[in-house]
């Protein structure tokens, strides 16, 4: 069987299975969050964005045609190779391990679509958010796309099978540890494949401790993409402006 290594995130992201189970994302609702959230920072049109842990890169390419400049960062290199083929002179896409600082500053960095808490080092997160933190130019806005864990633990879908491209992806999730867990099983090509995502059950009261070690300030909580108030028990999301 084919399993993971000691750093999931490393393995099932860069691995094609992994695009091919989410390959059903909303990309509309991207969209329309980007455009919500830059509207709300008031970015102005030639803004420097990074765009940590970018994936394949969606985002960055939807940032990229409101007229910011972007570069997206992933440590998946398999991503970043299928991404570089949307490059342009304001679209650059790059191999980096968010807990570094990047070597430019910008106006804003987004980590986007649950892309935080997957370390087993606790100190990691606070790497990641003092890199974030020292990666903003003056003025500018660190931005959270996390989950709202409260949320996630009362609408736990414990078992699903999710059929894609004649793959059958038999999910299970449960909390374990303080982390909120995806066991993904599934068989392609008479091979059987094993991967888990982690994520660690972090809570805004958590974010806030890792903002002030960090010396950033948060700045507004939302709950959701149309960049509602955020409401620990009804919220879907927790998505976090800080500096």
């Amino acid at each position: 069987m084919q399993k993971e290594d000691e750093n999931w995130y490393a393995s099932w992201f860069d691995s094609p299975y992994y695009h091919i189970l989410y390959k059903d994302r909303d990309y509309e609702e991207a969209g329309y969050f980007m455009n919500r959230l830059t509207s709300y920072l008031q970015l102005p049109k030639g803004a420097h964005i990074l765009d940590l842990a970018c994936g394949k890169g969606r985002h960055s390419k939807y940032l990229n045609t409101l007229g910011y400049n972007v570069i997206g960062a992933d440590l998946s290199p398999s991503s970043i190779s299928y991404a570089k083929q949307f490059e342009n002179e304001s679209l650059h896409f790059e191999v980096h391990d968010m807990c570094l600082t990047f070597s430019s500053k910008f106006d804003a960095i987004f980590n986007l679509f649950t892309s935080f808490g997957y370390f087993e080092d606790e100190a990691d997160n606070l790497r990641t958010i003092r890199a974030i933190k020292n990666g903003l130019k003056p003025n500018g806005f660190g931005v959270i796309d996390f989950l709202n864990v409260n949320f996630v633990a009362e609408n736990l879908v414990k078992e699903e099978l999710k059929v894609v491209e004649g793959i059958e992806f038999h999910i299970n999730r449960y909390m374990k540890n303080g982390y909120i867990v995806k066991d993904i099983l599934f068989t392609h090509s008479s091979r059987e494949y094993s991967f888990t995502e982690k994520v660690k059950a972090l809570t805004l009261s958590d974010f806030k401790n890792y903002f002030e070690m960090a010396g950033a300030t948060l700045k507004q909580s939302f709950g959701d993409y149309h960049l509602h108030p955020f409401d620990e028990k009804t919220s879907e999301r927790l998505i976090l402006i800080f500096n």
